[in-house]
């Protein structure tokens, strides 16, 4: 039997931060691993992206391959979009698929590969019309829109450091063996 791949896909919320340790908690879920980092999570990451690609064994992807190019990547069993922002959310759910991090899961849930996003945002910024819009388009994609305990939080007073990851990886378990 195969080593199930989650493909975790962290936008630039604060517990992309900590991303390190969604990857460890998925790997001990039985998981293999392949990162993939909007372009201002991967601005965070730049300098330990080495230890990234260690600890999954994987290239961190950050962008779009170039033509002929390899993505590296195997085959993703399930992902979780994990932390999303508002901003993520809106584009994605309007079909801006400028970064790697909205197109391959934008792509993966018209595929049937099972999706789980998981916001990490404001009460503030979530307060905008687009934001409630943009999740129930998710939703109604198929992206299984889970809100973590506590989200959206207070202005400021966001936990990145506890984030909880394993809320996420046990949804991927729990829609990858439907």
């Amino acid at each position: 039997m195969t080593t199930p791949v989650l493909y975790l896909i962290a936008t630039a919320a604060g517990p992309a931060e900590y991303v390190d340790d969604g990857v460890r908690a998925a790997q001990a879920d039985g998981w293999d691993v392949c990162l993939l980092l909007s372009p201002t999570a991967a601005r965070w990451w730049e300098p330990q992206v080495g230890e990234l690609e260690t600890l999954t064994g994987h290239p961190v992807r950050s962008r779009y391959t170039l033509p002929g190019e390899s993505g590296g990547l195997p085959k993703a069993d399930a992902m979780l979009v994990a932390p999303l922002t508002t901003t993520s959310a809106c584009k994605w759910a309007a079909g801006i698929t400028d970064t790697v991090a909205l197109g391959i899961p934008a792509e993966a849930v018209h595929l049937g590969i099972p999706v789980i996003a998981m916001p990490f945002w404001s009460t503030a910024l979530g307060a905008q019309p687009a934001v409630d819009r943009a999740v129930q388009t998710l939703r109604d994609q198929g992206v299984h829109v889970v809100f973590g305990p506590g989200e959206p939080h207070a202005p400021k007073h966001g936990n990145t450091s506890r984030f909880p990851w394993l809320l996420g990886i046990n949804a991927a378990r729990e829609v990858s063996s439907q």
